[in-house]
Order: structure tokens, then C-alpha cells, then sequence
């Protein structure tokens, strides 16, 4: 028997070590130094996903953090617009540079690619599951302390080649306060299980409108379960956001950046070990 050279690559024999499974993980762009990356995602759509995405990115820079956004949701890319971004991205023999918004944030997505904002991405999955990896290997990042994922909904094709392809350290699900919502938002978190993620927490929207009158919590979806699911997968709730009129015509106008609530301030204390 001829002595192991530890190269699998020339090695025909059939040994526990080359049986052992490879890993899929995709290398950044040569430019890019990125601390932390942080999943937000959900069971569904629909849930305010990127509105999440898009605060915690904000409070990060707020924080003084140098922060980045990459918008992994190919078919429903709605970032851009949160932020009031109608430039393009553009590239060089190098790669493509990410769009920077007002106060700092770089962010790619394909709204930033296309002519119109409103074509459709008429693609099949493979081909968005692309798209997704050369948003992580091909753009010019750059030192990036934390960046946060937009993911799309669900946890089929793209959501499984965001988890294979780029080295998330944590994971944020949003759910909304309806029962079946919830029972969604179980398969998020168990996809992240099944992918060894960490799930920081939940972090619960539309959970509840202000009466401006007299200041009560109207349950307007129904009572909150958000405390139930964390407590039965043994993660926390990281915020629960209530439906308010000014922070949907921020994301409306482009003016997230200058959103006003404490809402997220658990959340963020924790992604970022504060």
C-alpha cells in the first residue's frame, strides 16, 4: 500500500478523507475585507424583509460601522428604491463598484444592473443563483465591518446557494404576527439549522398599530406568537415593529436613511456585540 500524500486530487484510493463532503463556499472579491455578514431572512414574502434589511444597515452606520447591503432577493429587488438610488452600478477591468448611498452604505443589487427598475427578472433559478454569487465574488467591496443580506423569500434554490456560496455568521427571520406566518417562519429557522447558521432572533413587523389618540397597541394581524417560536427554538425576539405610516412613506420616498424609532435597537446591540 503506498503511503498517503494528504492530496486527494491524485489519490484513487477510497478513504474516509476524500469521502469527506467539499465545501461550496465562494471567495469574495480579491478588494473585499468583510468582517460580519448577516442573513435577513423569512419564510415568506411579503413579511417586510427588506424593510428590515434596510434599518439595520442604517442603524449599523449610524453606529459608525462601515456597512453594506447585498440584495440576494433577484426577483423582487427593492432596496434601491428604500434608499432613494437611481444611479447605476458601474464597473472597470477589476470589477463592479457598489452604489453608495447618502450616508456611506455600499449596496448591490440588480435594480442597479437594469435599464428600468420596473423590467422583470424573467430568469430560471440557476441563473439568479449566479447572479447571486458574482454579487459576492465580482463586486468591489472593499473593508466592509458588517454586511447584511436581503434574502429572498422561502427556502428553495437561491436561499440554499446564499448559505452554501458566502459564509453567513448570523441569521435575522422576520415574521408577522399571523398563525400562519409563523408556522413559516418555523421553516426559515429550521433551514438555518439544517445549514449550521446561527439565528440571532425574530424580529416581528406589523406587529401592532399605535392609536393616535389615546396610544394603545391594536393588534391589528392578531395576537403576537413571536415569543412562542423564539422560546421553542431557543432564540430571542429581537424587536417587534409596529405598522407605521411614516416609515412606509420613508421606504416610499427614498428616506430610510432618515428613519427615526428605537424599534431595532436590541437588534442591532446584539448583531453587533454591543
Amino acid at each position: 500500500m503506498s503511503e498517503c500524500t494528504h492530496d486527494c486530487s491524485t489519490c484513487g484510493a477510497n478513504c474516509s478523507s476524500s469521502n469527506q463532503p467539499q465545501s461550496l463556499l465562494e471567495q469574495p472579491h480579491k478588494s473585499a475585507k468583510i468582517k460580519k455578514i448577516v442573513a435577513v431572512m423569512s419564510g415568506k414574502g411579503g413579511v417586510g424583509k427588506s424593510m428590515v434589511t434596510a434599518l439595520l444597515a442604517v442603524l449599523a452606520q449610524r453606529a459608525g460601522y462601515k456597512t453594506a447591503i447585498l440584495d440576494a432577493d433577484i426577483t423582487g429587488p427593492s432596496i434601491p428604491k428604500a434608499f432613494g438610488i437611481k444611479e447605476k452600478a458601474m464597473g472597470n477591468d477589476e470589477g463592479i463598484l457598489p452604489v453608495i448611498s447618502k450616508t456611506g452604505i455600499k449596496m448591490m443589487s440588480v435594480n442597479l444592473l437594469l435599464d428600468d427598475e420596473t423590467t422583470p427578472v424573467v430568469w430560471r433559478g440557476p441563473v439568479i443563483a449566479g447572479t447571486v454569487k458574482q454579487f459576492w465574488t465580482d463586486v468591489m467591496w472593499g473593508d466592509v465591518d458588517v454586511m447584511f443580506i436581503d434574502m429572498p423569500p422561502g427556502t428553495g434554490d437561491v436561499p440554499l446557494t446564499v448559505f452554501q456560496s458566502i459564509p453567513v455568521d448570523e441569521a435575522v427571520v422576520v415574521s408577522t404576527p399571523q398563525q400562519l406566518v409563523g408556522m413559516i417562519v418555523e421553516k426559515a429557522l429550521n433551514m438555518a439549522g439544517m445549514m449550521n447558521v446561527k439565528v440571532a432572533g425574530i424580529v416581528e413587523n406589523m406587529s401592532y398599530a399605535l392609536c393616535p389618540d389615546c396610544g394603545k397597541h391594536v393588534e391589528v394581524f392578531g395576537e403576537s406568537h413571536a415569543d412562542e417560536i423564539a422560546a421553542r427554538f431557543d432564540t430571542k425576539v429581537l424587536g417587534k415593529l409596529p405598522i407605521n405610516m411614516k416609515l412606509a412613506a420613508a421606504c416610499d420616498a427614498g428616506l430610510i436613511e432618515l428613519f427615526d424609532g428605537n424599534w431595532l435597537d436590541q437588534a442591532i446591540c446584539e448583531l453587533l456585540g454591543e
